[in-house]
């Protein structure tokens, strides 16, 4: 009975250890840079990791949506990596700013003029976009991912909502609701004005403390230059006094 146990308590030792060392395998994803607001503007990275041991990641290719296009869609430059941007024709014009837009962004595609993105590391690939659509919760990215070895894994499964996640899973990018005073700015936007606010309320309290130290200091000076000059009169009055005396 004791052996038995022993071997038992062996093998379920053995199935976890190897059910933790198995690599967790991950996916194509998007992630804004702090939010995407509907009817705003983001900046948003897709997060590309290596699955494979023996290639590199060389291509990586994003499908925009066709049923929420994109009128502005502006990629960050990035060492080692060459970016084409494609536009297509729009079946139905956009109004953005007072102007019709007859045609969006319908994919951009980064390849690798080096080495890509080698086994054991992960790489963000950011985008500037905008307006976001304000009639639906959720944008769906059909990616394509491509290895030095020629292997390209497709990520163009949209997940459903009450149903496991496919193998293959799209980017998908929430989107958060709109503020009520109707600012569609992110969130590093408002960041960015938070620490400009910090930064001017720092610099006026320490032009304010120096204008105080400047004004102690001032009045320090003419005190004592005020007892100086008093502490010669009275000696001058002392010595008069004394001189009148010896007359």
């Amino acid at each position: 009975m004791k052996a038995s146990r022993i071997v038992a308590a062996g093998a379920a030792a053995g199935i976890t250890v190897l059910a933790l060392s198995a690599p967790a395998f991950a996916h194509v994803s998007v992630q804004p840079e702090g939010t995407a607001a509907k009817g705003g503007y983001a900046v948003i990275d897709f997060k590309v990791p290596n699955e494979r041991d023996d290639a590199s990641t060389t291509k990586l290719e994003v499908n925009f949506p066709t049923d929420h296009p994109l009128a502005s869609v502006m990629p960050e430059p990035m060492p080692g990596w060459k970016i084409e941007v494609t536009k297509s024709k729009l079946d139905k014009p956009l109004e953005m700013h007072g102007e019709k837009i007859t045609e969006a962004v319908s994919k951009v595609t980064w390849t690798a003029d080096g080495k890509g993105i080698e086994p054991g590391y992960f790489e963000k690939f950011p985008l500037s976009v905008g307006q976001l659509p304000e009639d639906t919760d959720q944008l769906a990215f059909k990616a394509l991912q491509t290895y030095s070895n020629k292997e390209v894994v497709r990520w163009i499964e949209v997940p459903q909502e009450g149903k496991e996640e496919p193998d293959n899973p799209a980017p998908v990018l929430e989107l958060s609701a709109a503020s009520a005073d109707g600012h569609h700015g992110s969130a590093a936007d408002e960041d960015s004005d938070a620490t400009s606010a910090e930064k001017a309320s720092a610099d006026t309290a320490a032009s304010d403390s120096a204008s105080s130290d400047g004004t102690d200091t001032t009045a320090r000076v003419l005190g004592i230059v005020g007892i100086v000059v008093g502490a010669a009169g009275v000696a001058y009055g002392v010595l008069a006094g004394r001189r009148r005396s010896n007359a």
